[in-house]
């Protein structure tokens, strides 16, 4: 089933661009001009983001190795907001099209990659299949920063199941970016439509329960742990949740 899920990806992500593809789609420009939940980004800005993001993507899976060149000591989110800041002002339509233009190439150029490759990217190359899963999560977080501040409802689905995926594989990751020591966890969660999603060794000590969405969220860093009815024990769960990211630093 784990592998069925994975063969998916790149048709899920497809199909996470046409869920926000249809809230913005529907946006006026007066909405385009809202304060998202992204600090300091307008609903326009958030869009302009994910469309410089996916051109990177694009120009990575042509094996451009330069094409996410970070400048040592700056952090990422920095980095973003410089590129957001040096082309914002352009009209919402013209923004809407530049990532229509490039999402509607990154499934189709990412899944013609061979799975041995490892394509550039913000921390470390990451294969295609990983790159794709990284989309979801990104156009999914960025989508709720959209549509919370407008009242918008962005149902959850059962693509949140990569974003999770994601989310527990990269716990080493996590641990190191945020200094701290960690161990295995291994994750149960419930999904959008019911059924239930195991991550992780399953003889690890440490164990996180609860909603995908929830727990999605928290890695996202769109809800505090404490905000949530997700479950821990074991030596290393709490802090898991604490350091938790579905994105890289």
């Amino acid at each position: 089933m784990e592998r069925e899920r994975e063969a998916d990806v790149f048709d899920d992500l497809a199909a996470e661009y046409r869920q926000l593809d249809a809230v913005l789609a529907g946006l006026s420009p007066e909405k385009w001009a809202t304060e998202s939940a992204a600090d300091g980004w307008t609903v326009c800005d958030v869009v302009l983001h994910l469309a410089q993001t996916e051109e990177l993507v694009l120009a990575s899976a042509a094996g451009e190795r330069e094409a996410f060149r970070r400048e040592e000591g700056v952090p990422l989110d920095e980095l973003m907001d410089r590129l957001v800041v040096a082309e914002r002002g352009a009209p919402p339509g013209h923004v809407l099209e530049r990532w229509r233009k490039a999402a509607g190439a990154t499934p189709r150029a990412l899944g013609s990659r061979a799975p041995g490759d490892r394509l550039a990217w913000a921390a470390v190359p990451l294969s295609a299949r990983t790159l794709a899963a990284t989309r979801i999560a990104e156009h999914w977080a960025h989508a709720l920063d959209i549509t919370a501040p407008l009242g918008i409802d962005y149902p959850d689905t059962q693509r949140l199941r990569h974003i999770a995926r994601l989310a527990q594989r990269t716990l080493p990751y996590a641990f190191a970016v945020a200094g701290e020591r960690g161990g295995p966890v291994r994750c149960e969660l419930t999904g959008p439509g019911g059924g239930t999603w195991r991550f992780g060794d399953p003889d690890a000590p440490s164990v996180i329960t609860g909603p995908a969405g929830e727990f999605c969220r928290v890695g996202a860093r769109r809800l505090a742990p404490a905000e949530t009815s997700l479950k821990t024990s074991g030596p290393h769960a709490d802090a898991a949740l604490r350091v938790l990211r579905n994105y890289a630093a």
